[in-house]
């Protein structure tokens, strides 16, 4: 089946999901909104769920409004050296982090200047990571609707909780916090390595029926 989904920073796994069993069309003609995954993700650490949040410059247009692919990163504040740190604090202890270490942490180094090439190359590290093909087909307009496609660019929004049937893995700090559905995609790679996509090839993706 054929999708249609935005890039999103480190996506979730309900992304991935949805990346691993479908054809992907990436949107990138929208307009950048706030409070969704498009800047954001989640990882579990001894606290629980933590939020990463990429600072951008915004500059908005006379009626406030950017489009999503001209959204700068905002590099005067160091975030890829906290962002880092915070992983390799979270998930040291795990499975599979030194294996995949050197991989993520490129990201961390080098510099980027636009959001979405930021995010599209984290999601290529994990397509990687996972020995699988990056999409790479991309909105060529923004289209309110689609006729030839489904619709799943409702997964960028962060603020609703989304009800999806997840089978438990283990997670670092299961012992303090149980089960924590849905996080970034580095969490079952890091927990699940070798198994992450067997993982999610086996997942019930009816969260996409909505």
């Amino acid at each position: 089946m054929k999708i249609l989904l935005h890039p999103t920073y480190f996506p979730s796994i309900a992304h991935f999901i949805a990346i691993v069993q479908n054809e992907v069309c990436w949107e990138v003609e929208d307009n950048y909104q706030k409070q969704t995954y498009r800047n954001r993700c989640y990882i579990c650490t001894d606290q629980g769920k933590h939020m990463l949040s990429i600072p951008i410059k915004h500059v908005g247009g006379l009626q406030g409004r950017q489009k999503y692919k001209e959204v700068v990163l905002d590099n005067s504040y160091n975030w890829q050296r906290q962002h880092w740190r915070t992983l390799q604090t979270a998930y040291r202890t795990s499975p599979f982090f030194e294996f995949y270490e050197d991989e993520i942490a490129q990201l961390y180094v080098n510099t980027f200047e636009s959001l979405i090439e930021f995010n599209l190359q984290s999601i290529q590290t994990i397509c990687d990571c996972l020995q699988i093909e990056f999409p790479t087909a991309q909105t060529t307009q923004y289209e309110k609707t689609t006729d030839d496609s489904k619709d799943a660019r409702f997964l960028v929004k962060a603020k609703n909780e989304l009800a999806i049937d997840q089978e438990p893995y283990v997670q670092v700090f299961n012992d303090r916090h149980g089960f924590v559905r849905n996080t970034s995609t580095l969490d079952l790679l890091f927990n699940e390595g070798t198994n992450a996509l067997n993982y999610l090839q086996q997942q019930n993706s009816g969260f996409l029926d909505v």
